[in-house]
């Protein structure tokens, strides 16, 4: 398939086209009609009867149609998993088969990972490699490290201090599923982020209703039928599709104890709210703008190689993307043209192409979006060193773009953009740098580059953000807790962290 430079053209619509209908074709899930709701271990048609229809970001083609759900297929969702966590099948399921399950459907979603992978490009416009990597082996290598878990979660025995004459007491702690789960995921990496939020609720022993992003239901419904494959209870893992009424119908429903949210900031709050109106707990990871600090003694390679990799990955639709740089003055203009050299570089094109780089933004509303604050950067005085407009005129293409930012004021410095934008700021010291990465009302994540571990260990305590990567960014581990300060949310999901928030802490004290 054709791929271009940024400035030279789509590839011709019509080679998009061909073959996106080539991957429609080999996809089983895309060859069966409307798809519903997956409830209760099967397919369920919407109570009111709507569809959305679900558009290739890369050709602008319908390549399904899902269901539109409302707050009464919220309601039997959460009741099907209310169900399935009371009946004794459930509930009484030794942890050793909890993490069979887990194991087994890891396997499966390694298996099936062509279809899953064609799906996340298809419906999000990924390139094939990142959703293999990230999506398919990523997610399929944390449900088996949660799998683990499910053997683990454990209370402690209190050596207690109780004084009542004549009684002993045994003091000790459980820890016992919350309940039903509402998993709510975004658009960006569908599969990954649902497994991020199913595989501890299930590994705990909680039940889950999914409800993926609007513009991409298509991997959460194949997962679904992957669990029950697995072994797991219908019930055990719903999905729900639609837009905003399933997403506020589902975080207020009065059944759902525990919601796990990840999303915008706006959004969240919402959540957040809606959540503590029903005292139900939450978990929210939300927006970032987070800085990449590059000291005058870093190696410059490197750190452009790893700043564009944080920015222009998955074109810019990821929360920890490094979008503001922060660089010292002595070394601006070296870092500046290597990264817009490499920004110029980028191929953009389909994610099916092997060649591409760059693919497609999610969807026209976003694209609108996206372009709206880089007319806002300019309007606003940033200086524009590459990129800054649509690429083609077919498919939601923007190119890579990098503005020049001393001040740090305008609004496509301060604000998530969610695009393939980077702005650069100058810095002539260390704590200028740290004062301009907490200014921001998020606290997502940070990265510094520097040769000097001393010059590390000192700016990394000071900097506002739940994640701080030193001479990298963007790298994860499954063990690694995940979440934010600020408005970039309360909180995380990965590591021992996120299996335990699904569960209760019970006392017990017990006379003897």
């Amino acid at each position: 398939m054709a791929s271009l430079n940024p400035g030279l053209g789509t590839p011709a619509g019509s080679d998009l086209r061909r073959a996106s209908r080539e991957q429609l074709e080999r996809i089983p899930l895309l060859l069966r009609g409307r798809l519903g709701h997956f409830v209760d271990g099967a397919s369920q048609v919407p109570r009111a009867g709507r569809y959305r229809r679900i558009v290739d970001p890369a050709t602008e083609l319908t390549i399904a149609e899902a269901a539109e759900g409302s707050a009464e297929d919220v309601d039997v969702a959460v009741a099907s998993a209310r169900m399935a966590f009371e009946r004794s099948n459930w509930r009484r399921l030794r942890p050793a088969d909890r993490e069979r399950m887990l194991c087994a459907l890891s396997e499966l979603v390694r298996t099936n990972g062509e279809e899953l992978s064609a799906l996340e490009t298809l419906q999000g416009g990924k390139l094939r490699s990142v959703a293999r990597r990230i999506d398919v082996e990523g997610g399929a290598e944390f449900v088996r490290y949660m799998a683990g878990w499910a053997t683990k979660l454990e209370g402690q025995t209190i050596d207690n201090s109780i004084r009542i004459p004549g009684r002993q007491w045994v003091t000790f702690t459980r820890r016992e599923p919350v309940g039903v789960v509402a998993a709510i995921v975004p658009w960006n990496f569908p599969l990954a982020i649902a497994l991020w939020k199913v595989a501890p609720a299930l590994a705990a022993g909680c039940t889950v209703v999914l409800k993926p992003s609007a513009e991409t239901p298509l991997t959460a419904l194949r997962l679904a039928e992957l669990a029950i494959e697995a072994g797991f209870p219908a019930g055990a893992l719903n999905v729900v599709t639609g837009g905003a009424e399933v997403g506020a119908a589902l975080a207020a429903h009065p059944q759902v104890r525990r919601i796990s949210f990840t999303g915008s900031t706006e959004a969240g709050k919402r959540v957040g709210h809606s959540a503590i109106e029903n005292l139900a707990r939450f978990t929210l990871e939300l927006g970032g703008k987070s800085p990449a600090i590059v000291l005058d003694d870093a190696d410059l390679d490197e750190a452009a190689e790893g700043i564009c990799g944080g920015i222009f990955l998955h074109q810019g639709q990821v929360c920890t993307a490094s979008s503001r740089l922060l660089v010292q003055r002595r070394v601006r203009d070296r870092l500046l043209g290597r990264l817009v050299r490499a920004a110029r570089a980028l191929r953009i094109g389909s994610g099916f192409d092997p060649d591409t780089q760059l693919g497609p933004l999610v969807s026209a509303h976003h694209f609108e979006r996206v372009m709206r604050a880089i007319e806002r950067g300019r309007l606003d005085g940033a200086t524009l060193a590459t990129g800054g407009v649509r690429a083609g005129e077919a498919g939601w293409f923007v190119e890579p773009t990098i503005f020049v930012d001393d001040s740090a004021r305008t609004s496509v410095s301060r604000e998530e953009v969610f695009g393939p934008v980077l702005t650069a700021t100058t810095f002539d010291d260390v704590d200028e740098a740290v004062r301009l990465a907490n200014d921001t009302r998020y606290g997502l994540a940070a990265s510094v580059w520097t040769r000097s571990l001393s010059a590390a260990h000192r700016i990394v305590p000071r900097l506002d953000a739940g994640i701080v990567w030193v001479n990298s960014h963007n790298v994860l581990d499954n063990a690694l807790p995940f979440g934010g300060m600020r408005q970039s949310g309360v909180g995380h999901d990965l590591g021992r962290a996120s299996v335990e928030s699904f569960t209760e802490l019970k006392s017990v004290c017990m006379a003897v």
